[in-house]
């Protein structure tokens, strides 16, 4: 295998290398020859008693101590000739090769132009149809063709039944007690955990989450039940004990049923269209806010079952101030018995769900403590007959058996449009970052879309048989991965369980109080209302993040779930625009005299070379941010280049009018005044002479190049600036939109017109396309202002401005002054170098 060694472009060469056996490392394919090292006469600075030999270069065919090569060593390694790969020697590694422009590089190594996909080519390749194709999308619309056939029935199937077992049961309280949440009896929860696992089993891909109630949406489905449902304000009680209660309850249920059917609908669309990106705009921050604001909200509706009071519902703006009004005013109505209930359940079911969480290691399956507190108390409330000795609410009649299906009504369809598509975002959302958590921890893929049309036909089948919204509760979710859950059919096997208590046991439950029900409920909000402990740390990471948390979660108390939800979002968008209209510019510097450029700010030892400027925005430049860059970029360069222009278009035009005056004699050395003063009045400028001042300067009628630092005749002054080249990294800029643009091309022409060179770097091949497509380009803004990296743009102006005072012959050469520093541990390290290269340009 063959070896290259690179060194950096700069590369200082003795007399008589061949002699070192460099031409078995091919060098010459690198255009060595065309530098001419050989009469820079290093050999003159005794470079051989640097102790170069710490570099290893004895191994590459270098005879140690008498190389008198090395000049700036940026880097030091080998490259293969088969794999192009580089390889570090120890830690350093030596590059070279030309500077390179876009331009060039392009055409050095053949840069092809690629057809771009239209819109047409897209919507023709989604069309298109074959047998592998049709092989495709069925296994993706039914990814249980894919694991089942694999299903490891003697290593999984005993885990998956202990796990759908302690699932089921759990689904079943969590059905009943969400229930109150969307103002409807608890049997319709059973509804809800029974028929969103089905389709989920079949079309969902994710093996270890839970479908079904979910409080954050119950209580959003709640809040639209409120108020859409005839006699939202009131609050009937939830049993079949009257005629006129069951023309409520048949409404609300028609409602909730609705929502759910219409959220399914959108979450359907959104996944057969692949836009499930819609979920992105949801950020960690928004969704942990709204979380836990939707948790306070759950806690309030939660508090006339607990303390059996009877409170109108609300479901406007500062609902949640109103319902907690009503409940004071009405506190001396509270019943006893359901409040000692309630809070008696509430300790149990906090202390065991802690010991759950710390010993979650050693106990071989998590207590049920739900389980256990609601048998205690069903049969506590039967043996006591609670219901008529203190008068507390029961579940009351549990109707054995399905329903039939409802068609969902086109009125609430139209009424309820955006809570739905809220109630959509949201239940995916929480759905999709469940079953991502789980995805990473078990190595195995989810695709959004699919889970988007999972969801979407399980709320569908969900709504036409009276139930309502759902997606994954966290602790139902974990109680099937804890308890050994491997696939779906854990899942499915939940669903049986809650089908026993539809058709057979359900009875039971009949004398369980309301109030342990929404004790359960506020039990399964303890990581909910946990997560103000986020505030803290995301304060100390980032503070955007921080205030968007803080935000949502105001909005959502106050304004309700579905409006607090939509302002959440546009608040985070408006960050978003705030953090890019306003980004953090800086000026770079050469750091280490390396090829790396940083902030100059950060660091002590920068090297900033004279009369360069290096500017970088770190964000896209679009309509909202052109003059904000412009601003910076005036900051860092000190000067106004439109103003410069000005003065000197302004001092030129005197200069002519002296001349004609005879006041002054143009000759090829210079200006010869023949007069002590000129005063010229500073009268105001119309339009039209202002845009005179615009254009480029134009001096093609002096017989000399015109110095505007040097001294001007008369009493003629225009600012002095030392800047020559300005350097933009727009590395980070990912786009420019069409205003940007256009105050771009302005901003060059301005500092071009002065003569101060400008240079875009770090730019991908698309972004010049874009700006060529726009027309951008002319003969005042070119193409070639384009280079590849910062360093590249700097070693070409360093060369640039050597070769314009200089033309570098060999007795030049051997003048030229080097300033070395020496390491203690016999290394070596340039500090200055003028040795000037082939520059690709």
């Amino acid at each position: 295998m063959q070896k290259y060694t690179l060194i950096s472009y700069q590369i200082w060469k003795d007399d008589g290398l061949e002699d070192y056996g460099l031409e078995d490392y091919g060098l010459e394919d690198y255009g060595f020859e065309d530098y001419g090292f050989e009469d820079y006469g290093f050999e003159d600075y005794g470079l051989e008693d640097y102790g170069l030999e710490d570099y290893g270069l004895e191994d590459y065919g270098f005879e140690p101590f008498s190389v008198t090569m090395l000049f700036q060593v940026f880097l030091l390694a080998t490259v293969t000739r088969e794999s192009k790969m580089i390889e570090a020697i120890g830690n350093q590694y030596i590059v070279a090769r030309p500077v390179y422009s876009t331009n060039t590089f392009g055409e050095e190594f053949k840069k092809t132009h690629r057809h771009h996909k239209t819109f047409l080519d897209h919507l023709k390749g989604c069309c298109s149809c074959s047998s592998q194709r049709a092989k495709k999308i069925a296994l993706s619309l039914f990814p249980i063709a894919s694991w089942l056939p694999a299903y490891k029935i003697k290593e999984w199937l005993l885990s998956d039944i202990v796990s759908g077992i302690s699932t089921g049961l759990v689904a079943v309280l969590q059905g009943l007690a969400f229930a109150l949440l969307v103002n409807i009896p608890p049997a319709y929860g059973l509804y809800a955990a029974f028929f969103p696992v089905i389709t989920y089993f079949f079309l969902g891909t994710s093996r270890h989450i839970s479908v079904g109630p979910f409080p954050v949406l119950s209580m959003m489905v709640g809040v639209v039940v409120t108020r859409v449902a005839s006699g939202g304000d009131s609050a009937p009680e939830l049993s079949s004990s009257s005629i006129e209660n069951d023309s409520v309850i048949e409404e609300r249920v028609m409602v909730a049923a609705s929502v759910t059917v219409l959220s399914g609908i959108i979450q359907l669309l959104l996944g057969v269209l692949q836009i499930g990106f819609v979920v992105i705009y949801l950020s960690e921050s928004l969704i942990s806010g709204f979380t836990t604001a939707a948790a306070i909200h759950v806690l309030v509706s939660q508090l006339k079952f607990m303390l059996q009071l009877t409170v109108p519902a609300h479901s406007d703006p500062f609902s949640i101030f109103k319902v907690l009004e009503s409940v004071f005013t009405q506190i001396h109505k509270t019943n006893i018995a359901d409040l000692v209930t309630s809070v008696i359940i509430l300790v149990v079911v906090f202390v065991v769900k802690e010991v759950n969480q710390r010993y979650r290691s050693k106990l071989p399956v998590p207590i049920p403590i739900e389980l256990i507190m609601t048998v205690i108390a069903t049969g506590i409330s039967y043996g006591c007959n609670f219901e008529q000795r203190f008068g507390v609410a029961v579940v009351g009649n549990m109707s054995l058996g399905f329903q039939p299906p409802i068609t969902p009504s086109v009125e609430v369809f139209q009424d309820t449009i955006g809570d739905s598509f809220g109630i959509a975002i949201v239940g995916f959302a929480v759905a999709f970052s469940v079953a991502s958590v789980y995805s990473l921890k078990y190595d195995y893929p989810i695709d959004g879309n699919q889970e988007l049309i999972a969801l979407g036909v399980s709320n569908i089948f969900t709504g036409a048989f009276k139930g309502f919204a759902g997606s994954t509760a966290l602790s139902r979710s974990g109680v099937q991965e804890s308890t050994g859950g491997k696939t779906q059919v854990a899942g499915l096997l939940s669903a049986v369980i809650v089908l026993i208590v539809i058709v057979a046991i359900g009875f039971l439950l009949q004398p369980l109080q309301k109030s342990v029900l929404a004790a359960l409920a506020l039990g399964n909000l303890k990581g909910m209302l946990m997560q103000f402990a986020e505030i803290g740390r995301l304060w100390k990471k980032d503070k955007y993040d921080c205030l968007i948390w803080i935000m949502t979660f105001i909005f959502a108390i106050v304004l309700g779930l579905g409006l607090g939800l939509a302002a959440s979002v546009a608040f985070q968008l408006l960050t978003i625009v705030f953090r890019t209209q306003f980004p953090k510019c800086s000026t770079l510097a050469n750091v280490g005299r390396s090829n790396i450029y940083k902030n100059k700010k950060n660091y002590a030892d920068v090297y900033e070379p004279e009369g360069v400027k290096i500017f970088r925005c770190p964000s896209p430049i679009y309509f909202a941010n052109i003059g904000f860059f412009k601003q910076k970029l005036t900051d860092a360069v000190g000067f106004s280049p439109l103003r410069i222009l000005r003065k000197r278009n302004k001092a030129l035009k005197k200069i002519r009018k002296l001349q004609k005056r005879g006041l002054i004699q143009v000759t090829p050395k210079g200006f010869i005044c023949t007069s002590d003063g000129f005063k010229d009045s500073d009268e105001e400028l119309d339009n039209n002479q202002i845009e005179e001042l615009d254009q480029p300067i134009n001096t093609t009628d002096l017989p000399f190049e015109l110095d505007w630092n040097a001294d001007l005749p008369l009493n003629i002054t225009v600012p002095k600036i030392s800047l020559h080249s300005l350097i933009l990294d727009f590395s980070a800029v990912s786009f420019l939109d069409i205003s940007s643009m256009r105050g771009l091309k302005t901003i060059l022409q301005e500092f071009i017109r002065i003569k101060v060179d400008v240079y875009i770097v770090g730019t991908d091949d698309e972004f010049i396309d874009k700006l060529t497509r726009c027309e951008f380009f002319d003969d005042e803004v070119t193409d070639s202002i384009f280079f590849l990296t910062i360093h590249d743009a700097v070693l070409h102006i360093l060369m640039k401005k050597d070769y314009s005072t200089s033309k570098f012959n060999s007795s030049q050469e051997k003048e030229m002054k080097f300033d070395f520093t020496i390491n203690t541990n016999g290394g070596l390290r340039n500090r200055e170098c003028q040795v000037p290269v082939e520059t690709k340009f």
